[in-house]
């Protein structure tokens, strides 16, 4: 790749005009209130006439800003709820055909909803115990709107989202997230150091979870970055160095913009709630909005796997540690892990490239925004330029793979009694 010395004025119009319409639409929840991202009416229900998944989704995201979860937390969290939303609805729907009852009408509606309520109460309760009591409440007023007959319907897809939820819990507990790190941190020139007290890897584990899609977490694993103290490695690093020199405000913004560190939905999050708005603004239905979701989600983990796979196969040094003088901007922080490959930037094209392939208008503000996501960790100090570049590879193989997983109807996201069926009406 053509190293790019700074998005085109063009290209950083059109992802800040995007990005404001994202934040328009989808204000922030506020962090002290639960009910915050329900915002379809004042009592926190949805109405009857809208989709249940993308108050689900806020509510997730308001849940990782009050926890204050960091992304690689985050990724899986939503990966897990958008899962479970979607196989609920697959399943609820199915039942309805079963059942002969009238496609898209108001029951099949109802039944949605409940499914997709059931399946997110299920899968947040477990990531947030405390918040057990608030989310049952949220569904028991979801459940009560409506007459005899829409209460019934949503009940029935309740029971089908509850079970679904459970299935993905049980294979939540056993994916290995939570399993210690193991490894070794190797010592020694050009290598990577946790300045940790005592030493440690975020993320560590990563690289042995199981993925949704991926067969391997070394499946699209990085090539070796420039060696230590190689022409090009060096060059990399006077780069950073230089930006460190110069920053101006602009680039301090958009380094503090895209950090989305403990406290925010996370990279991961924003992603969704740009998921989120074109969902709205192209009226999907609850199938197509879940299908995004989990497909979204899912990827993004994934590439989130694959992204520490490469980060522990090089245990690359960050450029603050390989040249003192670098300042790191306060709001982006020193993260602690490898530099090699980017995680935002694994993350962000792999985003980039799920919603480009459901909104073809879109791709070239949301490539814009991947750009602009990489810069800012350069302008943070925390980056070389082959760390993006790497990251953005990765990503988009990821996502081209797992599209192609969930378009062949043998996937996680096609059970194997509904493989012929497309799941995107």
């Amino acid at each position: 790749m053509r190293p790019h010395a700074t998005l085109s004025h063009n290209k950083l119009l059109a992802a800040a005009a995007l990005a404001a319409t994202i934040f328009a639409c989808n204000p922030d929840a506020d962090p002290a209130g639960l009910v915050g991202p329900m915002a379809a009416s004042r009592s926190g229900v949805p109405s009857q006439e809208g989709l249940a998944s993308p108050a689900w989704q806020g509510t997730a995201a308001t849940l990782v800003m009050q926890a204050n979860l960091a992304a690689v937390v985050a990724a899986r969290a939503y990966s897990l709820v958008g899962v479970a939303q979607y196989l609920a609805v697959r399943q609820a729907e199915g039942a309805n055909r079963r059942d002969g009852e009238e496609e898209g009408g108001r029951s099949g509606r109802e039944s949605d909803r409940g499914a997709v309520a059931g399946a997110s109460v299920v899968v947040l309760t477990y990531l947030f115990p405390t918040q057990a009591q608030p989310l049952e409440d949220m569904v028991t007023a979801q459940r009560s709107v409506g007459s005899d007959r829409s209460q019934r319907a949503f009940a029935r897809g309740e029971a089908i989202g509850r079970a679904a939820g459970t299935e993905i819990v049980t294979r939540a507990r056993a994916d290995g997230f939570t399993t210690p790190f193991a490894g070794t941190i190797p010592v020694g020139a050009g290598f990577w150091f946790s300045e940790a007290n005592p030493p440690s890897v975020a993320g560590g584990s990563l690289a042995g979870v199981r993925p949704w899609f991926l067969t391997s977490a070394s499946q699209f694993r990085s090539a070796p970055p420039p060696a230590f103290g190689s022409t090009a490695f060096q060059a990399g690093l006077a780069e950073i160095r230089a930006m460190s020199d110069t920053r101006t405000p602009a680039q301090v913004q958009i380094a503090a913009s895209w950090a989305q560190g403990v406290g925010t939905p996370t990279t991961p999050g924003f992603w969704l709630r740009v998921a989120t708005d074109a969902i709205t603004r192209h009226s999907f239905s609850e199938r197509r909005a879940t299908h995004l979701y989990a497909l979204l989600s899912a990827t993004m983990f994934d590439a989130q796997i694959g992204c520490w796979d490469a980060k522990e196969m090089y245990w690359l040094i960050r450029p603050w540690q390989a040249d003192h003088a670098i300042t790191v901007v306060a709001a982006v922080g020193k993260p602690n892990h490898p530099s090699y490959p980017s995680g935002h930037s694994c993350i962000s094209s792999s985003a980039a490239e799920v919603l480009s392939a459901s909104f073809p208008a879109q791709r070239a503000q949301l490539d814009a925004m991947v750009i602009e996501a990489g810069l800012s960790r350069m302008y943070g100090g925390i980056h070389y330029r082959f760390d993006i570049e790497a990251g953005q590879v990765l990503g988009r193989r990821v996502a081209r793979f797992t599209m192609r997983a969930d378009r062949s109807g043998h996937s996680v996201l096609s059970p194997r009694d509904e493989g012929k069926d497309d799941g995107r009406r």
